[in-house]
């Protein structure tokens, strides 16, 4: 069987339950950039190698990713609900690996470059991607249908790839390229 169904050819596309919507659906925006911020990670975990620490979460982003994907393309009226596992300890998830990291290096209350490494470069591009995935999904959000814990973990992805891309550098010692501060600091909110 061919991977083309010729179904997309006028612009259109299928959610779950094979509701028909325009390719630039929220939704299918959405789901486009975490698709492409998953296959950066993917490109991540070849550069870092089998045996990095690293390894063993990413992998647990990127299923977490696609099980997220599969949620954000169900819309409440679909006539069947999604059965992808739920991921609603992401935010948790990437939360204690931020900790983890910022013990070790400090916070950051500016803004970086992104550079350094080759590595936090792609974390960057990772960063850079989920938060238009997230800009996106704000869309569905306000449309309703959208679980809590899908922009909750989408929002906190965007800040550990942050994370990771600071602390790759910082275990290669390299000084980070600070642009200036965070407007609001964690003590003025």
């Amino acid at each position: 069987m061919p991977i083309y169904t010729r179904g997309g050819d006028k612009g259109r596309t299928s959610l779950a339950g094979g509701i028909r919507v325009p390719k630039n659906h929220c939704r299918i925006e959405a789901n486009g950039a975490i698709d492409e911020a998953n296959s950066f990670i993917g490109l991540l975990r070849t550069k870092l190698g089998d045996d990095h620490p690293w390894q063993e979460r990413l992998y647990t982003v990127q299923m977490g990713l696609m099980h997220t994907m599969s949620h954000i393309a169900t819309l409440p009226e679909s006539p069947r609900p999604s059965n992808a596992p739920r991921v609603e300890d992401g935010a948790a998830f990437c939360e204690a690996w931020m900790v983890e990291m910022t013990q070790e290096m400090g916070e950051s209350t500016e803004f970086i470059l992104p550079g350094q490494t080759e590595v936090s470069s792609l974390c960057h591009i990772v960063r850079a991607t989920i938060r238009r995935s997230e800009r996106a999904l704000c869309s569905a959000v306000e449309e309703g249908g959208v679980e809590a814990w899908i922009a909750a973990y989408i929002n906190r992805l965007s800040d550990l790839f942050f994370t990771l891309a600071r602390y790759d550098g910082f275990k290669a010692n390299l000084p980070e390229e600070k642009v200036r501060p965070f407007r609001f600091s964690k003590e003025t909110r």
